[in-house]
């Protein structure tokens, strides 16, 4: 029986990005998930007797929220839920499960790459029926009924056994308990070619996967050590846990860089590799090199076609904003569309479904294609092997042959964390009042070409982001983006990205942050970095 609660708005519950995230502690007040899964369902129309897909990253909190939103699909309606055995699904998997059987959406309990525990992160997003995350018009429509919410609807039923495949009833409501790996790991057998890839594993080429003790430690161990024959361990950190074993499951040289100092050493892997909470990003490294985002996706452009499910060539790139523009010097060789958008995946759904794009990428380690609507870290990591084993040539060659082949964009982000709201966005809103008069000002020996406010039209629908992050352009091509992040659940993280074209092949072996250094100065002389924050240097660097 459906039973109906009074409750009060709460008015923290924007969506940022990728869904709301919140502290734990935050969630676990009083009706805060329910008043926001119902803001979901009454901003959603045509559901009744529908499927609805449930699960998460397995992180601390994902246990009570998933029996939480099962109730509450029942009670408003849904027809079926499919949930992954445990509560367990990797959002890439999610995306897929949703694909594959058709259904209405789905809800993804993650915080990303953000800490797990009693008292780190938590989120839930909604995705639409193609797979990916809800667009905006969803989102300012979930933050508006949010403010207003009076009521929502549950059923009083007891938790059910999420740990057996199978089928209960909640309500009336059909509740189907699956395998959260297998669809998956199939539709990876069916893009790359899992042979030739079990060749190059035969060869002794020596490979290292941790999973960080996050999501895809079932789905890495299931891939690589079951059925592409790596040897087992050679998924590091496989078993999920609530709070990621007390680490921050954030795939970057600061959170993994026991990886780096790995495959660095004398007897280390030929190629490494990490994923990170929900499984949606990427760390790659060969032997003496990391290959950064921006330019993995450039380079997985370029390659694609030595994969069975991309031998036709690729439709078109799209990037975020802020990554580099190594991507769009492969397109106008290959002669396909470029698109431009602004950062969250969801921005790349329209493009994606419109056929008008096949390989999207973020620098902040999230890769994809049009096999689902999410990033995929996986994914990215099985192309990447995928293309070692058509090559047999070390990582380190591949990246060096397409520097010299297209110039190499030096490109670092420097991200300036739990920052207090009120002075990011005072430095962000004078940086703003100020970007029309800094043409032909000059930096550390360099001239600012232009600077705007970052808007986007999408082509395929028309619906336009404004305010997407604040750019400086300097004559020669480089540039500095400025941006607040919506990831984060306490404070305001500032990001920095800072990139410099090199056509000369000469000058590529330059250290990144040294060939930037003109620029990470100018930065600062720019936007008052120093002044408005008190910091001198960035918590993190990638």
């Amino acid at each position: 029986m459906t039973v109906t609660v009074a409750t009060t708005p709460h008015a923290d519950q924007r969506p940022g990005t990728s869904g709301l995230r919140k502290k734990v502690p935050v969630f676990a007040q009083p009706n805060y998930a329910e008043n926001f899964i119902q803001s979901v369902f009454d901003s959603l129309d045509g559901f009744a007797g529908k499927t609805l897909v449930i699960g998460g990253d397995g992180r601390y909190y994902n246990d009570v929220v998933i029996q939480t939103a099962i109730r509450m699909a029942a009670a408003n309606g849904f027809g079926r839920v499919l949930v992954g055995q445990g509560g367990l699904l990797s959002t890439p998997a999610a995306s897929h499960v949703i694909r594959k059987n058709g259904v209405f959406g789905g809800l993804v309990l993650s915080a990303s790459h953000n800490p797990g525990g009693p008292t780190e992160d938590f989120g839930i997003k909604y995705n639409i029926a193609n797979g990916g995350p809800a667009p905006e018009r969803i989102t300012d429509a979930v933050f508006a009924r949010s403010k207003v919410i009076d009521r929502y609807l549950t059923v009083e039923t007891p938790d059910i056994d999420l740990s057996a495949i199978g089928v209960h009833r909640v309500a009336g409501m059909a509740v189907q308990v699956v395998d959260p790996v297998a669809d998956y790991a199939d539709l990876m057998e069916s893009l790359f070619d899992f042979d030739a890839i079990r060749g190059l594993f035969a060869s002794g080429f020596r490979v290292v996967m941790d999973s960080m003790s996050a999501i895809t430690g079932p789905y890495a161990r299931e891939i690589l050590e079951n059925r592409l024959g790596a040897p087992a361990g050679t998924v590091l950190n496989a078993t999920p846990l609530p709070d990621f074993g007390g680490h921050h499951p954030d795939p970057n040289l600061v959170h993994a860089r026991h990886l780096y100092d790995m495959v660095m050493g004398a007897d280390g892997p030929d190629f490494a590799a990490a994923s990170d909470g929900d499984g949606d990003r990427n760390l790659i490294l060969g032997k003496g090199i990391f290959v950064t985002p921006s330019d993995s996706l450039a380079l997985l452009a370029a390659n694609a076609h030595l994969a069975p499910g991309y031998a036709k060539g690729i439709a078109g790139i799209a990037r975020s904003m802020p990554t580099s523009a190594a991507a769009d010097r492969v397109a106008e060789k290959l002669g396909i569309e470029m698109h431009e958008t602004p950062t969250g995946w969801k921005f790349f759904g329209n493009l994606l479904d419109a056929g008008q794009v096949t390989i999207c990428g973020e620098e902040s380690a999230g890769t994809g294609s049009d096999h689902v609507r999410e990033k995929d870290g996986l994914w990215a990591i099985l192309l990447w092997l995928n293309i070692l084993a058509v090559r047999r040539e070390p990582v380190k060659r591949i990246v060096e042959g397409h520097w010299a082949e297209y110039g190499r964009n030096f490109y670092t982000r420097h991200d300036y964390e739990g920052v207090e709201t009120d002075k990011a966005q005072a430095l962000m809103g004078d940086l703003e009042s100020r970007l029309g008069g800094l043409a032909g000002q000059v930096f550390e020996g360099m001239t600012v070409e232009g600077a705007d406010s970052f808007s986007y039209t999408d082509p395929v629908d028309g619906s336009v982001a404004n305010g997407q992050g604040l750019r400086i352009f300097f004559e020669g091509g480089s540039r500095i983006v400025f941006r607040l992040s919506g990831t984060g659940t306490s404070g305001a993280t500032i990001r920095v990205y800072i990139e410099r074209y090199e056509p000369d092949a000469s000058r590529h072996g330059q250290e990144t942050q040294a060939a930037l250094a003109p620029l990470i100065a100018a930065a600062d002389a720019i936007a008052g970095i120093a002044r408005h924050t008190g910091r001198t240097a960035p918590d993190v660097i990638t």
